[in-house]
Order: structure tokens, then sequence, then C-alpha cells
């Protein structure tokens, strides 16, 4: 049997490409490529980021420098950038928390520089000195806030595997481009979803001395989605719908309506 042979790179080191970080696209530099376990892997670098950032991401997240990309890109940071506005607008939820969002996975700190702050270049030039095609152009990124706002947010991170960042993806696809709406209530809704996955950890004999401990987590993620679903966790083109549902079902939580994909963009 002949062996299989490793697949052949789509893109070469020096090449610029369009590579997803979130659910964004950005300008960045193949700096070196190699072969994983039978996958293709880019080492990549962002234009205009601390070099910090660089890593190596699966061809999954990489797409060609073209103009139709471009276009995706734009798209992107149109919808992400409408998003933040509206949520601003409407102001930051009454009493929200997230005393309960205490795991491994999750990191709550106070950032009080913008070193790794994504369009911020000083000091995180690497020693690549030629100069992308788009540099003739200014450009500013929209999802970028200012320090004085950084240094005085609270934010919680979650990192977001990088299968489920091409989920955020299809989904922004699916809602925004393709104008298609989620059946709801969901069949599979987030309560269904956190329970699957306390009797998951029970399962694995993680409950033992940690049960308060999940059970509380659990709990304030519920309490955190159902609060910031309304103003934070909807395209614009969703919320006619959501205005259905609060009549349709007044006195139910959030959480027993909307399944996996709100979800997913709570912790974005």
């Amino acid at each position: 049997m002949v062996p299989k042979q490793d697949p052949k790179p789509k893109f070469q080191e020096g090449k610029w490409v369009l590579c997803f970080h979130g659910p964004l696209l950005y300008e960045a530099k193949c700096v070196k490529v190699a072969i994983k376990d039978k996958q293709v892997k880019y080492f990549i670098h962002y234009s205009g980021w601390n070099k910090n950032w660089d890593e190596w991401v699966p061809e999954s997240r990489v797409l060609k420098y073209v103009d139709i990309n471009l276009q995706k890109q734009r798209e992107l940071q149109k919808a992400n950038q409408e998003q933040y506005a509206e949520g601003k607008m409407r102001g930051a939820a009454p009493g929200k928390k997230t005393s309960g969002l205490q795991q491994k996975n999750v990191e709550v700190k106070t950032k009080k520089n913008k070193q790794k702050t994504p369009g911020n270049g000083d000091g995180g030039s690497t020693s690549e000195t030629s100069q992308p095609p788009w540099k003739k152009r200014a450009q500013v990124d929209p999802t970028v806030e200012n320090e004085e706002t950084l240094m005085n947010r609270v934010e919680v991170k979650v990192k977001i595997p990088e299968e489920l960042q091409l989920w955020l993806v299809d989904d922004w696809d699916l809602i925004t481009r393709q104008k298609q709406l989620f059946y709801l209530p969901a069949k599979k809704n987030v309560d269904s979803i956190l329970e699957d996955y306390a009797n998951y950890k029970k399962s694995r004999g993680h409950m033992d001395n940690k049960k308060y401990t999940v059970n509380e987590v659990l709990a304030g993620i519920k309490e955190y989605f159902n609060v910031m679903l309304g103003t934070q966790l909807l395209y614009k083109s969703e919320r006619p719908q959501y205005a259905e549902i609060l009549a349709d079902h007044p006195d139910a939580p959030k959480s027993q309506v909307y399944g996996a994909p709100h979800l997913l963009r709570l912790f974005v």
C-alpha cells in the first residue's frame, strides 16, 4: 500500500495573506510553513501587531490576499463594528454579574497597557522589513479601543478552539449575508447544554470535590447569558424575532429559548 503523501501547502513563506483571528480577518504575513501531523500549518505575523501575537495556525484559517477575500474582510469588520456600536448605544445591561465565571480556562484580568492590542505596532515589529501592498493607504481597525478604555475595563477572556472560531464566522455569514434565522425555541437550549456539561464532569469524576464550584460556574454563565442576550448577543436582523419571543414567552428565561450559537457568542 502506497503511504499517503503529505498535503501540499497553498501558501509559501513570505507571502501576504488574510488570516482569521477570532471572527475577523486580518492582513498577515506567512513567516514559516510546516507539515505537522499530516496537516499544513503556517506561522503567521499579523501586520502591525506586536510579535507576541505571532502564532501557528491551520490552513483553514488562512485565505488568499485577493479582492473577494478583502471584501469579506470589510464585511466582517462592518458587521462587528455595527454590533459593537449598537451595544454601546443601548448601554450596559443592569445587574450583570461575572462572579460565577471562575474556571481554569477563564482568565479575568485588567489590561494595563496596549502592548498586545491588535493594531498596535509599538515595539512589536518583526525582523521583516518589506511592507505589504496595502500600506499606501491608512487603516484604522474599528475594533481597537483607546488606551483609557482598555486600562479601565475588566475583561473576561475565554480561549475559543479554532473549530469554534470558524463556527462563529459561519454564524455571522448565515445571519448577516444569507439573511437566515435560527428556529426558536432551540431543540437544544442553553440550559440543556450546561446540564450536559455538568453531567459530563460528573461522569469523569471531576465533581467529587468541586461540585459546588462547577455548579456555581454554570449558574453564573446562565445568569450572564440571560442578562446579556438582548443587548449584546444579537445581530440587528435577529431583533424582530427576539421581540416575538418576548411576546410569546414573556416568563421564559432566554437560556430556555436560545441554543448553542448564541451561547458561543457570549464567550467572544
